[in-house]
């Protein structure tokens, strides 16, 4: 009887196991094999060993380390932005007063939309002739040139950055106010009767209670961090000269542009290890706290 049980326990999780090993577990050990080939879309029947120089060329190549540089610029502009702005909104808008409800739904609005229509309309107004620098220029009359916001990269992973603050201070609001409502409200009473004021409840009280939730949230921001291509593509397209490129922004390029899939797939790999190695180092440093 148990025998028959185990059985039907295997057919239902067949379906899923064969999807996993099918359209995950398949392509990730086709695309570590191919690492190690020059491979490339203009000759896919053809594939050369090469071992381990397709790994030589990524960390020989310049614009890898450009690409490593502005993630880390992208990250430490967007992901603390998202979680204090996120976590003051959460704050502000969590209790059911009149009118939050409303402000709710337009903070998580961005967050909705569609990564393709915000980037275009964010190219829009910072581009040499946008609107941003009409207003300055032109309205508000505060200078008389033209700010190149795009055309500059430092400028121009500011920009990126605050797109991705706008797009995910509602997600990091929710997942704040899903936590704060866990938080005993008598000790907040507690505080106020002891004179404790606003500022000393949420140090001692609030961000103490949530202390976990702040360390999903910034392990999901840092990946999502990693993981930024579309507002790179459609706003700069990495450039100029690469020097606003980013990992999957040079993974795209070398695979579909250059056709040079042997070293896409090599990239590929090191990037996983980069963040597999980022998450690691968070999960020991949150053990030791």
């Amino acid at each position: 009887m148990r025998k028959k049980h185990g059985a039907a326990g295997y057919l239902f999780f067949l379906p899923g196991f064969l999807f996993f090993a099918l359209f995950i577990l398949y392509p990730l050990i086709r695309n570590l094999i191919y690492s190690f080939y020059d491979f490339r879309l203009t000759n896919i029947h053809q594939l050369d060993f090469v071992g381990l120089d397709n790994y030589k060329h990524v960390f020989g190549d310049e614009v890898f380390w450009i690409s490593i540089r502005n993630i880390f610029i992208y990250g430490i502009i967007s992901v603390p932005g998202q979680m204090i702005l996120g976590f003051l909104v959460a704050y502000a808008l969590y209790q059911n007063r009149p009118g939050t409800k409303t402000f709710r739904v337009l903070y998580f609005l961005p967050v909705i939309t569609s990564w393709v229509v915000a980037s275009l309309i964010f190219k829009y107004v910072f581009a040499d002739q946008g609107f941003l620098n009409y207003a300055i220029t032109d309205m508000l009359h505060l200078t008389d040139r033209t700010i190149s916001w795009l055309s500059e990269p430092g400028k121009a992973m500011i920009v990126i950055g605050a797109l991705g603050i706008w797009k995910g201070v509602g997600w990091a609001m929710v997942i704040y106010m899903a936590a704060l409502q866990g938080v005993p409200k008598d000790q907040y009473e507690a505080a106020s009767l002891d004179g404790c004021n606003a500022w000393n409840q949420i140090r001692y009280i609030t961000l103490p209670s949530i202390r976990n939730t702040t360390f999903f949230i910034q392990m999901m921001l840092i990946i999502g961090a990693f993981n930024v291509f579309t507002s790179v593509y459609l706003i700069t397209n990495g450039g100029p000269l690469h020097q606003t490129e980013v990992m999957l922004t040079r993974m795209y390029q070398k695979a579909f542009s250059e056709y040079d899939l042997g070293y896409a797939s090599a990239l590929s790999y090191v990037f996983a290890v980069i963040i597999a190695g980022l998450t690691y180092v968070q999960f020991r440093l949150k053990k030791q706290e």
